[in-house]
Order: structure tokens, then sequence, then C-alpha cells
């Protein structure tokens, strides 16, 4: 098949492209920096002709509320314009655990905005919801400090690696539309603030993690079970420590 990536030349993007190609897919990278800017429509008509499956990894270059609810509704909805007069037959996106429990506020609310006109639209969809990434714990820890101190609420917490989300985003892509979402986590469940106890003494990170039930993740009061998933998920085999090591 013919599939278009947009935000394939990004961190997952790109391992998806890789492995759709790996597949004997025809999996075609589209981001600003190959031409295709979903936000503007630039490039989008010509990128998606003769496309079976489109792949949604890309992500706003601004968390600020307004900014990143903009982006993704804007962007969403330019492109499943596009692919309704290209006919494609199947749109999958990548979004976040926990969106929908959080619908109003911030990154989660724009994610759960994107994923509700994915299903209002005509076109067969999948969605994949992904907890956090291997990759991001760093900015976490650092979105979270104050005073010197990481401030990390006590409530559940499963990240996964970038490269099983892109594997579990490229199975789906090749398969037929779910017209629903299946979410996808690491193997390990553990408390947040034991997680960053751990990954900072792992860091050599001398800064000291706090345990304050009234801590912000980026904005938003988290309940216990906010972050990782509570239906039946995919569930990944790297651990952050064997991350790490490699």
């Amino acid at each position: 098949m013919r599939i278009v990536v947009i935000g394939g030349t990004g961190m997952i993007g790109s391992k998806v492209v890789a492995k759709l190609g790996e597949r004997g897919h025809e999996a075609v990278p589209a981001s600003p920096n190959t031409g295709v800017n979903t936000l503007t429509g630039e490039g989008l008509e010509e990128a998606l002709a003769g496309t079976q499956v489109v792949v949604d990894v890309s992500n706003s270059p601004s968390f600020e509320d307004t900014a990143v609810r903009e982006f993704f509704e804007t962007s969403t909805r330019n492109l499943l314009a596009a692919e309704a007069a290209a006919g494609v037959g199947h749109h999958v996106a990548l979004s976040v655990v926990g969106a929908r429990r959080r619908p109003g506020q911030g990154y989660f609310g724009a994610k759960a905005a994107q994923e509700e006109l994915i299903e209002k639209s005509s076109i067969p969809f999948s969605i994949v919801r992904a907890t956090q990434f291997f990759e991001f714990a760093r900015g976490i820890a650092d979105g979270a400090t104050e005073d010197g101190a990481v401030r990390i609420a006590p409530v559940w917490f499963q990240p996964i690696a970038g490269e099983e989300v892109a594997t579990a985003v490229s199975r789906v892509a090749e398969s037929a539309p779910l017209n629903g979402g299946l979410e996808v986590a690491g193997p390990e469940r553990v408390l947040m603030d034991d997680f960053f106890r751990d990954a900072l003494a792992a860091w050599n990170d001398p800064r000291q993690v706090v345990t304050d039930p009234e801590a912000r993740y980026f904005g938003l009061h988290l309940d216990q079970d906010t972050l990782v998933p509570v239906e039946d998920m995919i569930r990944g085999d790297i651990t952050y420590n064997g991350w790490l090591g490699e």
C-alpha cells in the first residue's frame, strides 16, 4: 500500500516510515520539511494522490493551550478534507492515553478535540492512544522542576519506548480500520514520583523528587489513573532501565 505519514520526519514518524518500508509498503514521509503543511494545506493534494492510508503522528510546535488546540483542530480538518477528496480509505492517528478524560484542558483537551473530528468524519479510522514516551522523561522532569526540586504527584505512570509506539502504529496502519481506538503502554506500571526518583538517580541528576499530590502535569491536575490505560491495552516489552542501557 501507499501510506503517507504526516509528521514522518519526526521521532515517531521516521520510525513508522522505516517499519512500513521494511514490510513492503510505499511509506511516504510528509512534513513541512518535505513540502507538506497540514496547517496551510500546502502540498496535501499532491502528497495524497493514490494513497490508501494516512497516518498522522504530527505534533504541535507549541503546548500553550490556545496554540495547541488550534494546531490539532486546523491540521486535522485540512487533512481529513484532503483525504476525502483523494479517496483515502483509512485514517490512523496517534493520540494520548487519558485525552478523553480531560477533554477541556491543555494538550489533553486538544487531542480530545482532534479525536472527535476524526470520529465525525466519513473516513474509516483508527486511533492509537499511547502513554508518555521514555524519550520525553527528562522534559517531564524539567517541566515539573520548581526551585531546584522536581515536584511529582503520586499517580500511576506507565511510560513506553517510542520504538514500540511506532510498531503499534505501523501494525494498525496496515490492518483494517478499527473505527475506534486502542491503547498502548509500557510493561511497568509504577507511581510517577517513584519512577522519577529512580530515573534521576540513573541520570546522576542531583535534583530531589518531592512527592506532591497537588503537583500539576504541564498545568493539568492528575487523578490516580489519568495517565494510564483503564481498559485492555497492548503492553510493550522494553523496560525503562533496559532502554537506558541501550
